[in-house]
């Protein structure tokens, strides 16, 4: 019935849930594709124009600011868009308030810490500018959050995502140019600044909202018994990763973090492009699909096989490839000292294709201490390995370390398992296998080849065909069909 609502209080009937979330999903996908095509293209030239240096130090600013990003944020903002009844005036007014309050704090503690910070990394005085305009950024994004609530809450995407494509743009136009133009680091700082000011503006055009303070213990009471727990949930993935790169920090010095973020970045790119979409779409597929175990465990087969289907053969050609690459283009020849770095990485991603999938299905089906006690075990691991290879190998050792963590994602498919009955010849090995025979076949065709684009492109057509010859003679014509199917079981269930 086009009038009927979830409940009394409800801001939107339930016809328009149903209808914005189908929207929802369509946009958010849309975003993601063409936000990841303009930071790829920003990247390349980002990649010619800046130095190891400017990479570390960006990466080692950021872990920090994302490090203390954690303690300014309890989590109000999810309770008040999971919140059933309509938000108050004063529930509005009191998140936000809050909010200013510890971001103000965060800001004035990296301001006092900065010092320590300059001489721990070697910062110089355009990483320290960059360091403040990054805490400056807490305060616009904080400016953002209450229209960005009101947008979510209404499940209003298209309004919500124009302000996060506007700022992209801007901030990768900006950071190119100015990089381009020798401004180094500082490209980073003009770039992050206006990103923030475009962001504001944006948003409070399209969701006006006029922003004021009130303080209210009930709001704040009621706000704390789910944004506490969902905050608290977040902080081991914080604290594994920023938290590693800034201990990477003092063993390598940003040279060598500005090395070791350029194989991440690199390696990534398959995960960005193929699964990060695909993961995002399928926690409510699979939320859905509880009850039906049959239908969920072909589709998380067939989704964990699609993503594997082309993370695999991407990552194998990236680390193949990359050493033509780097030395075709002269601007590149500096990141050399990355190409042993990237192959261990992409190792680590091609677990993480998988385990990703794994994590989002157990917690589609309430699994959550699961996949809490996973993540203690891979915080454990990172903490325990890479630290120790990193002070021992350098880069290499750090980048082994990666390694060894993700290899140890073979506990959560076995785990996962238990639960779930998913094939994993299917999803994974059949792919891993054609990934091999491509990767050989690569290797020895590269020793006949001079370094040139020619190469790469001869390189990159063989390896599409190889791959492509492989999974059919492994799974027949019925691959094409799988993969249709794959999609239509997901998003249609």
């Amino acid at each position: 019935m086009e009038n009927e609502h979830v409940d009394p209080t409800s801001e939107i009937s339930l016809e328009t849930v149903k209808e914005r979330s189908i929207r929802g999903i369509v946009v958010l996908t849309g975003r993601t594709f063409l936000l990841q095509i303009i930071g790829l293209i920003a990247q390349l030239f980002l990649f010619a124009y800046l130095g190891k240096y400017e990479f570390g130090v960006f990466a080692i600013v950021s872990a920090i600011i994302n490090f203390l990003v954690y303690f300014s944020d309890i989590g109000l903002a999810a309770a008040l868009i999971q919140k059933k009844d309509k938000p108050t005036d004063s529930d509005l007014k009191t998140t936000f308030f809050i909010q200013q309050l510890l971001v103000l704090s965060i800001i004035a503690a990296v301001v006092l810490l900065s010092p320590f910070f300059v001489q721990k990394y070697s910062l110089n005085q355009d990483g320290q500018l960059l360091l403040y305009a990054l805490a400056t950024s807490l305060f616009f994004s904080s400016l953002k959050s209450i229209p960005s609530v009101l947008l979510e809450r209404k499940l209003e995407f298209v309004k919500l995502v124009l302000p996060q494509i506007l700022e992209q743009v801007v901030y990768n136009v900006v950071l190119v140019l100015f990089a381009m133009k020798g401004f180094g680091l500082m490209s980073f700082t003009y770039a992050v600044l206006l990103r923030g000011v475009v962001g504001v503006i944006a948003i409070y055009i399209l969701q006006p909202w006029m922003p004021g303070i009130a303080f209210s213990r009930k709001t704040l009471s009621g706000l704390f018994k789910f944004g506490i727990p969902y905050q608290i949930n977040t902080f081991l993935a914080t604290f594994k990763d920023d938290g590693m790169t800034l201990i990477l920090g003092g063993i390598l010095g940003p040279a060598g973090v500005g090395i070791l973020s350029f194989a991440q970045k690199i390696s990534r790119l398959p995960l960005t492009f193929f699964m990060d979409t695909v993961t995002r779409v399928t926690f409510p597929a699979f939320s859905r699909m509880q009850d039906a175990k049959i239908d969920l465990e072909r589709s998380v087969t067939r989704s964990i096989f699609f993503i594997c289907l082309l993370v695999f053969p991407s990552l194998a050609g990236i680390s193949i490839l990359a050493p033509i690459l780097v030395r075709v283009v002269p601007r590149y020849n500096q990141w050399i000292p990355a190409l042993i770095p990237i192959i261990f990485i992409s190792i680590n991603f091609m677990f993480a294709a998988a385990t990703t999938q794994l994590t989002n299905l157990l917690n589609a089906i309430g699994k959550i201490k699961i996949t809490f006690y996973l993540m203690i075990m891979w915080t454990v691991l990172t903490w325990a390995f890479i630290p120790i290879l990193a002070i021992k190998f350098n880069v290499v050792g750090a980048a082994i370390g990666y390694a060894m963590v993700g290899a140890s994602s073979v506990i959560a498919i076995f785990i996962t398992k238990k639960y779930v009955n998913f094939s994993i010849t299917d999803s994974m090995i059949k792919p891993a296998i054609g990934t091999i025979v491509m990767g050989i076949a690569l290797i020895v065709l590269r020793r006949f080849l001079s370094v040139s684009l020619v190469s790469m492109e001869i390189l990159t057509v063989t390896g599409i065909v190889v791959y492509g010859t492989s999974m059919i003679s492994m799974m027949g014509l019925s691959l094409i069909e799988d993969a249709r199917r794959s999609f239509k079981t997901i998003f249609n269930k």
